[in-house]
């Protein structure tokens, strides 16, 4: 295994929305599944110009190639103090056309909640695993089994998910609402790291990011954590970035900036299973030098 820097690597939404859609997942479900490709394909374009991920889900075993059934729905901000994660059913995947992306993307659930109605607030955070092997053979086989053991353990709050980046780190997951992301999961950390989601917190084992952050912020967040050892969610906020540094600031004040650099790959490595090695950019922190205390 290569010792790659994991923090930096998440994906970048301030907000999530994800719906369940059983049967097979092509390499890009959005277009490649049983969701309606026109709606999946344009959905997903308006989730990015909104700064929202898009994603399918299931739930964990066996799953039928189709059934007529409703579909769950997660809608989740990630911004600290403005996290929330709500959840419902839709008979039919193109309803999501009427959610208030923007509201997602500021993390105004007053906004959110009318434009779909059905939305209820959901209070237990959940884990969604990257399992889709059309897009990546690692994430199916240590994915899976990765869903199976947290479906046992904490049943009804883990769901398969189609792509989640980071391939190379797999088994790979999110925890929404806070949209941290983590890699090299085991069952056990899994369940530790959800754990610790309850009571409003993160684990560094393993952490790549919260997706709020850009990736440099991501990985200057995480070099702040692991410098104080801050573990709760909401203590930091990624304020400024410049050429080489980001500035993070504490919720009591303090602030540090921290140098953030990238350099190719060395040796060179593949993104993904059975993909070519390459030069890939690999971000680098250094030592977070504290500031003035506001």
């Amino acid at each position: 295994m290569l010792q790659e820097p994991l923090p930096g690597t998440a994906v970048v939404a301030t907000g999530w929305v994800v719906v369940e859609q059983p049967g097979p997942w092509g390499a890009k479900a959005p277009t490649q599944s049983h969701l309606d490709p026109v709606f999946g394909g344009k959905f997903d374009d308006d989730c990015k110009k909104a700064d929202v991920r898009f994603g399918l889900i299931r739930s964990p075993g066996r799953h039928a190639d189709a059934v007529r059934r409703s579909h769950q729905v997660f809608v989740a901000s990630t911004t600290p103090g403005r996290s929330w994660l709500l959840g419902g059913c839709v008979a039919d995947p193109s309803e999501l056309t009427a959610l208030d992306l923007g509201a997602v993307a500021r993390g105004d659930r007053t906004a959110v909640l009318p434009s779909l109605p059905g939305l209820k607030t959901v209070d237990d955070p959940i884990v969604l695993v990257c399992t889709n092997g059309k897009r990546d053979e690692c994430c199916a086989i240590l994915g899976r089994p990765l869903v199976a053991g947290l479906a046992e353990r904490v049943p009804g709050r883990v769901w398969e998910a189609n792509h989640l980046g980071g391939h190379r780190f797999a088994p790979t997951a999110t925890y929404l609402p806070a949209g941290t992301m983590h890699g090299h999961l085991t069952v056990d950390t899994a369940v530790e790291i959800l754990a610790a989601a309850d009571r409003g917190e993160t684990v560094l084992t393993g952490l790549r990011g919260r997706s709020t952050w850009t990736k440099r912020g991501q990985a200057a967040e995480v070099a702040v954590r692991e410098l104080i050892g801050e573990l709760d969610l909401d203590a930091l906020e990624v304020v400024g970035e410049a050429a080489d540094t980001v500035t993070v600031q504490h919720a009591d004040g303090r602030s540090w900036t921290v140098p953030v650099t990238s350099a190719p790959a060395d040796p060179p490595r593949p993104d993904s299973c059975g993909k070519e090695p390459f030069a890939m950019p690999i971000l680098h922190t250094g030592t977070p030098v504290p500031g003035r205390a506001r």
